[in-house]
């Protein structure tokens, strides 16, 4: 992918998953790439394997945030760009994920789903957008999820995180475009990451009835089709044919996407 090479690029939630696969394949397609996460020790080894990566002399570096604070945030992006030299791509893939049923859920869990995918999301672009503003271009590319798009059984908190996101990539866009600023907001389905094995624990029966059904996205081809669609500056990314197939429906025959889950769940409810 000639069209990363020299690229500025800030990935958050790099030390795993999506951004660490992310961060390596951009890496070796020659760009300068700067990874964050809280947990110092994933990070020291996604750091290793970025720069295992790489192709060439390119700047690749990692720094340690926690995207909730808000100053801390502003004192990483001015490390960032001092280190790159500047900055052309954000990528906000960051999050956490915590299923449950809602009235069983603490408080503290709708907090952080909204602190962290939410809240988080914007405190990392709005640290970086003076700088976009000022060059005249960039791209933000925002990492929500299928359901950003669509809820189901057990998903109150993470969801409605999730469509903020959404809905905060929607308005950038337009608020941007008189900047030269792109915006991409990407939409996953199941990926096959430590997140995802995490939440098994936690998942209800009728969650598990419904995202049973679903095949899990390797991470390297999830980073691929990222890629691919801030290259070619598509607004909406959605990785893989059945993620795209179940949107498609939802977005057109909603009450068809309804009854097909809802009939999960009520098998769900039947056996237990």
């Amino acid at each position: 992918m000639q069209f990363f090479d020299k690229k500025k690029i800030f990935i958050t939630g790099g030390s795993s998953g999506i951004g660490k696969a992310l961060a390596i394949k951009l890496s070796g397609w020659g760009a300068h790439v700067y990874i964050a996460a809280r947990g110092q020790e994933r990070l020291d080894k996604a750091l290793a394997e970025v720069k295992a990566a790489a192709k060439g002399s390119q700047t690749i570096g990692a720094v340690q945030m926690d995207i909730a604070d808000r100053q801390a945030i502003k004192n990483v992006a001015k490390e960032v760009l001092e280190s790159l030299g500047g900055l052309d791509i954000l990528i906000n893939n960051a999050g956490v994920a915590r299923p449950g049923h809602v009235q069983e859920l603490d408080d503290d869990i709708f907090d952080e789903m909204m602190t962290i995918n939410y809240f988080g999301t914007v405190n990392v672009t709005r640290a970086f957008l003076p700088h976009f503003v000022a060059q005249k271009s960039g791209h933000i590319c925002n990492v929500s999820s299928v359901l950003g798009m669509m809820g189901i059984f057990g998903y109150t908190a993470y969801a409605a995180s999730k469509f903020a996101v959404t809905g905060f990539s929607e308005c950038l866009r337009q608020e941007l475009m008189p900047h030269g600023i792109d915006v991409s907001v990407v939409f996953p389905a199941d990926v096959d990451t430590p997140q995802l094995h995490g939440e098994e624990e936690f998942k209800p029966a009728e969650t598990k009835a419904i995202s049973g059904t679903v095949k899990m996205l390797p991470p390297d081809a999830v980073a691929s089709c990222i890629a691919e669609g801030i290259k070619a500056n598509k607004h909406r990314i959605v990785p893989g044919f059945n993620t795209k197939f179940v949107l498609f429906w939802q977005r057109h025959w909603p009450w068809l996407v309804r009854a097909m889950t809802d009939g999960d769940v009520k098998k769900a409810l039947r056996k237990s």
